[in-house]
């Protein structure tokens, strides 16, 4: 028998809605702290109970509202925050969903009042059964409370996870959404935790404070300051050195136009900007802010409002990968501080001495282009420790190591260079060094890899990669969509020495690859390469390849661990360290040096 079509009720449409916008309680708290945020709330205070399942409340103190404004709010598609125009969003909410969508699948609360009313007002939605708005003692602002979420529909909290694991969910998107706004007081009181108060921080450098308050005094410490142009868009807040990375990429925030999002491709751009100096399975510390034009950038991708598409993503993607990679080669040769903390830690035995310092903003890094402390000679600390390291090392030559009041000794002001003087080498594998103000240990291997790496890749910028044209085209089948992804990127790719060219239906044909992947598998590569443009939406894999070869031979031409260096030699690789890019990190993401303050060395005698 043919069904009859028939318009669903209300209730069952803000339910279906309800499973697109409220997947979890950390959702719905994501949509009414933002309805704060646009009320012009400079305090946000949320509690919740059983990582928000019996109970969440938001109470702020922004503009509140009348009772005709509470009896819109519940409504689906009412709101107050977007014209005619769908692309000219300046707020974080738009669609008018989030209420009626709480409303539907729990037992929904609000006492509000606006500013100039006399008192407030209070409207009360169980699954989807609504009151009448009766006055109610409320101070100016809108408390908000949400209990029994998904009591109207028990089937959906089957699918939610521990209490545990909610309210840890619960406190990531309030850290998120504060990192955006440092204007805003944000406290929490979440299940039986201590609770948390993050002050607002309305003065100059307030975005650089609240992240130290949210991600903790060794960001700041470690961060590189980001601010980069490309018309009309703009990259600004402050990512972390190489060497301060971690396990995943949940501490990689990202905002567009204060929204945080996890949105494939900027999260694709990040990772093709640090893929050569961090390890593939760590990841970078970062807070991005991309502000352009609301025109460019459509926010209506999901009603989750997480994901976003822009007009132009080529030029967002190279505005994130080269404002990220110049700020990192500015940073010179600095490695994160965090190594030393550790190193200090094992030295006193105490695990939470890295945990223990005051929160500083981060020194500025060093250019790299010339070093101020450069030799003007053109002695073997300008030219011939680079033959010397990689071809005519011996055996025989152990370092100085005689004290004798009239042993030869760098003089006192030799200690102004930044990486400081060689004073011996340990086990034949590190570097000790005397800075003006304590002592740097630095792998000696870990190092002169960089070394030669960052030549081996700027000589390859200079000459280019040196194509080979294959005796016989090799045919590789793909599906047409594949194809087409591929084909899209066809000069990008012959710019690197990869030319393709379709070969009929289902087909394309590989005549040149780049010489140095002469070993490599094509169709290995090339299924790799669509893989790629299907997940990320760019190509990095044929140039991942050609680095990874690359920083292979870098460690095959590189001084060894177990060789012995002579005095000259050993100062030779910290002016060339100072005058290098990326030196402060190896090809692997690990830190090339450890730097050790002398008032942290003096504490560790009780000197201080």
């Amino acid at each position: 028998m043919p069904r009859t079509i028939r318009r669903l009720n209300d209730n069952i449409v803000n339910q279906i809605a309800a499973g697109e916008v409220i997947e979890r309680p950390a959702s719905a708290i994501k949509e009414l702290v933002e309805n704060a945020i646009d009320a012009g709330a400079t305090h946000i205070d949320v509690t919740t109970r059983a990582g928000g399942k019996l109970l969440m409340r938001v109470v702020d103190n922004g503009h509140g509202m009348n009772a005709d404004a509470l009896s819109l709010a519940i409504e689906r598609h009412c709101t107050s925050k977007l014209s005619d125009d769908l692309f000219d969003i300046h707020t974080l909410g738009f669609r008018g969903e989030a209420l009626p969508s709480i409303g539907s699948v729990s037992r929904l609360n609000i006492r509000s009042k606006a500013v100039g009313e006399e008192f407030g007002w209070e409207i009360a939605v169980d699954g989807g059964r609504v009151t009448s708005p009766k006055p109610s003692p409320v101070q100016r602002g809108t408390v908000v409370e949400v209990k029994d979420l998904f009591h109207a529909t028990p089937a959906r909290l089957k699918f939610l996870k521990s209490d545990r694991a909610e309210a840890n969910a619960v406190s990531e998107t309030i850290k998120r959404i504060a990192l955006a706004f440092p204007h805003i007081r944000f406290t929490t009181t979440i299940d039986d935790r201590p609770p948390s108060d993050l002050k607002a921080c309305p003065d100059e450098g307030g975005f650089l404070k609240r992240m130290g308050q949210i991600l903790g005094a060794q960001f700041a410490e470690n961060a590189l300051e980001i601010d980069a142009v490309r018309e009309p868009a703009r990259l600004t807040g402050f990512a972390g050195l190489p060497t301060f990375n971690r396990g995943n990429a949940q501490h990689q925030f990202i905002f567009v136009n204060g929204r945080p999002v996890r949105d494939k491709a900027l999260i694709g751009a990040v990772r093709a900007a640090y893929a050569d100096f961090v390890a593939r399975d760590r990841h970078s510390v970062l807070v991005l802010f991309l502000d352009l034009p609301p025109q460019l950038v459509d926010v209506n991708v999901h009603p989750a409002k997480a994901d976003v598409r822009f007009r132009d993503p080529g030029l967002i993607r190279g505005l994130i990968v080269g404002a990220l990679k110049e700020a990192i080669s500015g940073g010179g040769f600095r490695a994160s501080n965090h190594s030393a903390a550790d190193a200090l830690a094992a030295f006193t035995g105490n695990a939470t001495a890295a945990d223990q310092r005051t929160y500083q903003a981060p020194q500025s890094g060093r250019t790299w282009q010339q070093s101020p402390f450069a030799p003007v000679s053109t002695d073997m600390a300008a030219s011939g420790f680079r033959e010397s390291a990689q071809q005519t090392f011996t055996h025989t030559a152990a370092p100085s190591s005689d004290l004798r009041p009239n042993a030869a000794v760098a003089e006192p002001e030799d200690n102004a260079y930044p990486l400081g003087v060689a004073r011996a080498q340990l086990h034949e594998n590190y570097i000790v060094s005397q800075t003006r103000d304590g002592l740097v240990i630095v792998d000696q291997h870990a190092a002169h890899e960089r070394l030669v790496y960052e030549e081996l890749k700027a000589t390859l910028r200079q000459n280019g990669v040196e194509a080979q044209m294959l005796l016989v085209p090799e045919v590789i089948e793909l599906g047409e969509d594949d194809i087409d992804k591929l084909c899209n990127h066809l000069d990008e790719l012959a710019r690197i020495g990869l030319v393709i060219e379709r070969f009929g239906p289902g087909a394309v044909s590989v005549r040149q690859i780049p010489a140095i992947l002469d070993k490599a598998s094509i169709k290995t590569m090339i299924t790799d390469i669509v893989d790629e443009i299907a997940e990320w939406g760019s190509i990095t894999e044929v140039e991942t390849r050609i680095d990874h070869i690359c920083a292979t031979m870098a460690c095959h031409g590189s001084v060894r661990s177990g060789r012995r260096l002579l005095g000259p030699e050993m100062d030779a690789l910290l002016r060339q360290m100072e005058v290098t890019p990326n030196s402060g990190q190896c090809n692997h993401g690990r830190p090339t040096y450890i730097e050790l303050k002398l008032k942290d060395i003096a504490r560790l005698f009780g000197r201080r």
